[in-house]
């Protein structure tokens, strides 16, 4: 229920701004928006950057597995989920020859502040619905795999297997399980596969996207409904007089197929992870995987600032205007702690300024 709900919003939210986006794009209004907005976005995912390697990168070990994450996928176009799996595997070997590398658990808890009694901290009982039952986790399992296969065999049956919305079915499901680190980190692979592989939408879409995806509440891993909406109406699923309603569509199935197993991944893993607390046999390969998304992550900021400094592809057309709103912008998180929303607004506002000198 909670889940939904705070997804729910978003989705309408985000399917209004997509239409929007596709049926007034060449406005003026709009396009001084986004040119106002993409800088704050690009500063938004740097700061992110920053301020997971902050908690997450405390000595040598995971700075390499960081930066060998970051080559992989900058130079080497190396698909994200070998280098979860690569990430997982160097933290499960090399937590044996070095253990202290990867328990960077407690080294947090050590030098954390106290900010007074929390209602559930870290000696609380664990409940009796978390604790970890094999009996629960396949119910829950069985669940979870009826619900996705009834919506996918539907799928299949109403339209076949090489259908739009069928593709993007299977596609997102295997983007939820890759989610490790959450939208910033998916994104790239979001990327290959709907920019570079099936063409739903094209790359300055899929900036436009991510601009459109910060405004809007909620986790930003919503942008993928904005993905599907502009896949829906790009290939006019339901015919080229229901573009709309294509659209719709579109969004819906993408985030159903992008929810279900994340949700599937909270209720079965949470108990799980809560049992195994302490035990780096099981914490190093997440210390691991999360210190490759950081690379990962700082792939997907340099893939922006690519598209959005360089709009013509071309190394000698920098665009200076974007390049100082982005260092305003960064300036803006990190010495004044600007929220997003306030960013957001504020450099809208900018763009429109500026698009209509």
């Amino acid at each position: 229920m909670a889940g939904g709900l705070f997804v729910l919003p978003s989705l309408f939210i985000l399917i209004l701004l997509s239409y929007m986006y596709l049926r007034f794009e060449n406005l003026a209004v709009v396009s001084g928006v986004l040119y106002g907005v993409k800088p704050a976005v690009l500063a938004i995912i740097i700061f992110a950057t920053y301020r997971i390697g902050l908690h997450t990168l405390k000595n040598s070990a995971l700075w390499i597995i960081a930066f060998a994450s970051f080559i992989a996928i900058a130079l080497f176009n190396t698909p994200f989920p070998i280098i979860i799996l690569l990430g997982a595997l160097v933290g499960f070997l090399a937590h044996r020859f070095y253990p202290a590398s990867f328990n960077v658990v407690s080294v947090q808890h050590a030098g954390g502040k106290y900010y007074g009694k929390a209602v559930i901290d870290d000696v609380t009982p664990t409940p009796e619905h978390a604790i970890f039952s094999l009996k629960r986790l396949t119910s829950v399992l069985l669940v979870g795999l009826l619900l996705w296969l009834t919506a996918m065999i539907t799928l299949l049956l109403a339209y076949g297997w090489q259908a739009t919305l069928t593709q993007m079915a299977w596609f997102f499901t295997k983007a939820a399980l890759l989610t490790f680190g959450g939208a910033y980190a998916v994104l790239p692979y979001v990327y290959q596969g709907a920019v570079e592989h099936y063409h739903w939408l094209t790359a300055v879409q899929m900036i436009d996207g991510l601009a459109l995806g910060e405004t809007t509440p909620g986790p930003l891993i919503m942008v993928v409904a904005f993905v599907g909406y502009v896949g829906g109406w790009s290939q006019q699923i339901l015919g080229v007089e229901n573009v709309f309603l294509s659209g719709v569509m579109a969004a819906i199935v993408v985030t159903f197929f992008t929810f279900l197993p994340s949700f599937m991944f909270i209720f079965i893993g949470a108990p799980f992870i809560e049992s195994t607390q302490g035990d780096l046999n099981y914490s190093a390969p997440l210390t691991a995987i999360t210190a490759a998304v950081i690379g990962v992550i700082l792939s997907l900021a340099v893939f922006f600032a690519r598209h959005v400094f360089f709009p013509s592809e071309s190394v000698v057309s920098i665009d200076w205007l974007v390049l100082a709103m982005a260092i305003l912008a960064f300036i803006g998180l990190f010495k004044f702690k600007l929220s997003v929303i306030k960013l957001i607004l504020i450099f809208a506002l900018l763009g429109l300024m500026f698009a209509k000198t």
